[in-house]
This record gives structure tokens, sequence and C-alpha cells, in this order.
């Protein structure tokens, strides 16, 4: 009888295994990290009044520029006439900006406000201070390192488009 004691531990994974395997294993590894994880950052949210969608929506125009109603829909991955309520209560706020678009005066460009730059590095710096915190309570320096080159890799899989 052979002794597999990586049969025996948790997570561990056998040389033997397909390859869709190991990736489905993969993949559930991460989700179940990258779930916990934002469980427990929106725990740690500083209390500015926003909705998670406002502040989705901010961060994304914020990283990407100005869009129109349209092309920020398709990034949130919602429809356009369910960001209607959001982008009023944001420009209303200050938050966000509205201009008509030059290359076509019918549709409007969105963009992040000063204000809403403020808001939003208000609720990241929380967050990001916390999660510095953990990450220098609970690892390695080389644990560190290796998660912040994982955060790039995590966003390419975010943007994504596959079926």
């Amino acid at each position: 009888m052979s002794d597999d004691s990586s049969a025996r531990r948790p997570g561990a994974r056998s040389l033997a295994e397909p390859a869709d395997h190991l990736q489905a294993a993969a993949a559930t590894d991460v989700r179940r990290g990258v779930v916990g994880l934002a469980r427990r950052l929106r725990l740690e949210r500083n209390e500015v009044g926003l909705t998670a969608l406002e502040l989705s929506v901010l961060g994304h125009l914020h990283r990407h520029g100005a869009l129109t109603p349209g092309e920020l829909a398709a990034a949130e991955r919602v429809q356009p006439q369910s960001l209607t309520r959001t982008l009023a209560a944001l420009e209303a706020a200050g938050l966000m900006s509205r201009e008509p678009d030059p290359a076509d005066g019918r549709r409007s460009l969105l963009a992040v406000t000063e204000h809403g730059q403020a808001a939003l590095r208000t609720e990241m710096e929380q967050r990001d201070a916390w999660l510095a915190r953990a990450m220098a309570g609970q690892l390695t320096a080389t644990e560190i390192e290796l998660l912040r080159l994982a955060g790039g890799l995590l966003e390419r899989l975010a943007d994504a488009t596959y079926p």
C-alpha cells in the first residue's frame, strides 16, 4: 500500500490529476479567497453614505475616465436603465459630472468630479489601511509580494470576457 500523504492534506493536489481538474480546483480556491476577502473589506467600509453600486460606478470612472452611460452600464454588467437612479444621485451629490459627448451631441459623457475622487480616496484609504495591517500581521514579506503580483492577475481576470 503506497503512502499518499498529499491525499490527506486539505487543498493538496496530486501530480497525476488532469490539468482541467487542477484548473477547476484553483478556480474554486481563488473564488473562495476573493469572496471572503471582499466580504471582509465590505465590513471595513467607511460610512460615506454611498451604496456599493455608487462606489463601483465612481471607481470605474476614476480608473477608466469619462464614459457614456451605455459604456458604463456595459462595464458594470447592468442594463442602462438600472443605473438611472444611481447616476442621478451621484450627479446631484456633485460626485459625478455629465457633459455632452463632443463626438455625438445626443449622448453624454460621465466623469468623476474632484469631490467624487475625494470620496473614493476616503473609502479606499480606510480599507487599504486595514488590509495592509492584516497582511503585515499574517503574512511574510514573500507572501505579501506574491499577493501584490496576484492583484494584477486578478484584475486581468476580472476584465476577461469569456462565455
